[in-house]
């Protein structure tokens, strides 16, 4: 009874709320989705296209990095940079898949598409969160301005470009960069406890060898 009583005070307050909230993700979309130039079209299918190679190439190529320098601490930065794009890429498609919302384009004819993609599932956007998940492991490993400036410009682009090729909103981009950032921020707070625990544990053998 009393969860009956709370759906009729309340239902309709939440219900008006969501409703709003989807206005304001269409409204801004469009806004950002309508205005078309030529180099916008040029620079952010570049950053779209290139988040695959990106996500995978950095791991892949600080491990070689770290390979050929006998560097281990940049090797293991490739492993859980690694780990970090696995657990972005899980979460993202498993949300996608529980959630199953339709893409802008299909859903609204004054959404101008300009990508290739033909239909799918708009919640969380996985591109960003492929992006923001290499631009934060990057920031967190290398907190340097030459460093941090390109990633988190980059990332932005990647985001911006999904709205402005109609194919997410922003709230899905909003989504995506949580969870891209997210399990990069888990990653990197794993690899430095367990490099904590490795410390620990040499330290402790080297003073039983002392003894």
């Amino acid at each position: 009874m009393n969860l009956r009583i709370g759906l009729m005070i309340f239902g309709p307050f939440f219900f008006s709320v969501n409703i709003k909230a989807q206005n304001l993700d269409v409204d801004i979309l469009k806004t950002i989705n309508k205005k078309e130039t030529t180099f916008k079209n040029k620079y952010l299918e570049l950053c779209a296209s290139s988040v695959t190679v990106m996500s995978v190439g950095t791991p892949v190529t600080t491990l070689a990095i770290g390979l050929i320098r006998h560097d281990k601490k940049l090797q293991k930065d490739a492993l859980y940079m690694f780990g970090g794009y696995l657990t972005s890429a899980i979460i993202t498609q498993g949300t996608k898949k529980v959630l199953d919302r339709n893409r802008p384009f299909e859903e609204y004819s004054f959404i101008i598409k300009r990508d290739d993609e033909s239909g799918g599932m708009s919640f969380p956007s996985g591109h960003t969160s492929a992006a923001f998940n290499t631009a934060a492991s990057l920031c967190f490993r290398y907190p340097e301005w030459y460093v941090i400036a390109p990633s988190c410009l980059y990332a932005v682009s990647v985001g911006w470009a999904r709205m402005y090729q109609g194919v997410h909103y922003p709230s899905d981009v909003l989504a995506g960069a949580l969870v891209g950032a997210g399990s990069a921020f888990l990653s990197y707070k794993i690899q430095k406890w367990h490099d904590r625990k490795v410390a620990k544990r040499n330290k402790s053998s080297h003073q039983t060898v002392s003894l």
